[in-house]
């Protein structure tokens, strides 16, 4: 992938990193260096992934947790694998049952109704099975010890932590802020920046999950912890619904973007969003110095492609495999392209929530690379921790219609659409990188954007992350960032976008991206400017 390592168009705090035998980058500095520990004792791509990520449920629990899903693509042995860690619906749940209970136009975003079966500790042990060189326990003890000894909270999850916080004590009824203030405001605050945490239950579970090799969490002890407070507070999540679950090795779908292979999961994942946004937007040809067509076009064919996408996506058992082929062929992207003019289209389409997320990729000194991605949903998720454990369970079934005749219709057993998508780039039949930006429905966008300024602007991995973002929420609403030129904002607005600035840039997603050179083997990475994050590098 050719590119400058040096330009920089954009302001930036941080260069890009160069690595000889392995990287890991994701957004918590400590969580990087513990992948990279676990690459100088002799694992591979996967083991430093896994290590990673369960450090990241440890010193990051505003955006993921144990009870949470998981989405990887891996990168192994010069082949591309895909897996899909996100868990069904309970087996007793259905529409008539919510509204039942008092919620009748859409689903709770708080409590037991969205709790559907967390694929994380699942995602750990199939990975490590399939692909690890190290031992499941030694892979976690890190993430262990940290949990035990204590760690310093960073800035920005200070922030986001004390967002949480108040925002559950306004809103969350007060028997379930009780439960979860205990975990995780034990002071009756959130901790600050550089204060000390420590997680003993968390470690304690993430000890039984690594001894059983996470067993425990489905058919164990755990399980049991989880099925006796659901009973309690009369969710309908069984022992059933967890023994019966396993992940699903599934393929990945690209689309070839120009010279290179863009690789996605497929749904439940919203990848093919991002999809086919790019298999509309190769129909066109961009320049640097014309931003203003770049992003306008970019907003269009994201629009086109949320509005087509949220038709079909949602579990891949209830998905016309067919239709999915349909939105990503070249008669449906001319088709769209020829829509795309000066002015900004009226898409009639739901508001797009925030999400709550982590991303990380690794690399080895063997060309392998994982690209991984892992969610409780909205920050903290349900607010359901269960007592003891550590373990705060996503909401990911607040994302499912109570309308029957919509295609992501609640039903027993089945997945939501999901919002957290890793990428992964090829190049003639060579891994080139693992890519990803976490946040809810920016995540399709940010990839777009990314991959752009990577493919067709020849921006190095730092500055492709660093370029002023966009998000399109809703009609013709869209969300641009403080530093986004505003010279043209102003012309996006002349042609009929409706653009707001905003101060948050937790709105705009936080990236990392590992490139790796095919001919040297050398790995240039860059991580995100909007979080904490860290390059580790060996």
């Amino acid at each position: 992938m050719e590119f400058d390592a040096n330009y920089h168009p954009y302001k930036s705090k941080r260069n890009v990193v160069y690595a000889k035998n392995g990287m890991v980058a994701t957004s918590q500095p400590l969580a990087a260096q513990v992948g990279i520990d676990i690459l100088k004792k002799g694992g591979n791509a996967v083991d430093a992934a896994i290590a990673t990520a369960a450090c990241l449920t440890i010193v990051e629990p505003t955006a993921n947790g144990i009870g949470g899903d998981a989405f990887a693509i891996v990168w192994m042995n010069k082949k591309i694998y895909g897996l899909n860690a996100s868990g069904p619906s309970p087996l007793e749940i259905s529409i008539e049952k919510v509204k039942a209970r008092g919620h009748a136009e859409k689903m709770p975003t708080f409590g037991w109704i969205p709790v559907t079966v967390p694929g994380i500790p699942a995602a750990w042990a199939e990975l490590s099975k399939k692909f690890g060189k190290l031992s499941f326990e030694e892979v976690l003890q890190p993430a262990i010890d940290i949990a035990t000894e204590g760690f310093p909270i960073s800035p920005t999850v200070a922030n986001s932590w004390n967002n949480a916080f108040e925002f559950y004590k306004k809103n969350m009824n007060p028997e379930l802020f009780s439960t979860w203030s205990k975990t995780f405001a034990p002071n009756n605050r959130a901790p600050i920046a550089g204060e000390i945490v420590v997680f003993k239950h968390h470690a304690k579970t993430l000890r039984e999950i690594a001894t059983t090799q996470s067993e425990s969490f489905y058919t164990g002890s755990i399980a049991q912890k989880i099925i006796n407070q659901c009973q309690k507070e009369d969710g309908f999540l069984t022992e059933n619904d967890l023994a019966k679950y396993k992940p699903t090795w599934v393929k990945p779908i690209k689309v070839d973007y120009k010279g290179y292979e863009v690789w996605e999961l497929p749904p439940n994942g919203q990848g093919v969003v991002a999809l086919c946004a790019l298999n509309i937007l190769k129909e066109f040809n961009f320049e640097h110095k014309d931003q203003l067509n770049t992003y306008h076009k970019q907003i269009e064919a994201l629009k086109f492609a949320f509005c087509e996408g949220k038709k079909i996506i949602t579990d891949s058992d209830y998905t016309d495999k067919t239709k999915i082929s349909h939105i990503l062929s070249k008669a449906f992207a001319k088709k769209y392209s020829d829509k795309i003019n000066t002015f900004a289209s009226d898409i009639n389409d739901p508001e797009l929530s925030k999400g709550g997320t982590v991303y990380l990729c690794t690399s080895d000194s063997y060309g392998n690379m994982v690209s991984f991605i892992q969610s409780n949903y909205m920050g903290f998720g349900s607010g359901v921790v269960i007592e003891g454990t550590g373990i705060s369970l996503q909401n990911r079934g607040a994302d499912f219609s109570l309308d029957e005749n919509h295609p992501n219709a609640l039903a027993p057993r089945k997945k939501t659409y999901h919002t957290i998508i890793p990428a992964f780039l090829t190049k003639e039949k060579e891994a080139i990188a693992a890519f990803g930006v976490m946040g809810g429905y920016m995540q399709p966008q940010g990839h777009v954007q990314v991959a752009m300024n990577l493919i067709d602007f020849k921006l190095n991995p730092q500055a492709a992350l660093d370029a002023p973002r966009f998000l399109w929420v809703e009609y013709k609403k869209v969300l641009v960032e403080t530093d986004f030129p505003t010279h043209i904002a102003y012309e996006l607005k002349k042609n009929g976008h409706d653009i707001s600035i905003t101060m948050d840039n937790g709105s705009f997603g936080r990236g990392q991206i590992i490139i790796r050179n095919p001919d040297t083997g050398i790995y240039v990475g860059a991580t995100e400017s909007r979080c904490d994050g860290a390059v580790a590098i060996y």
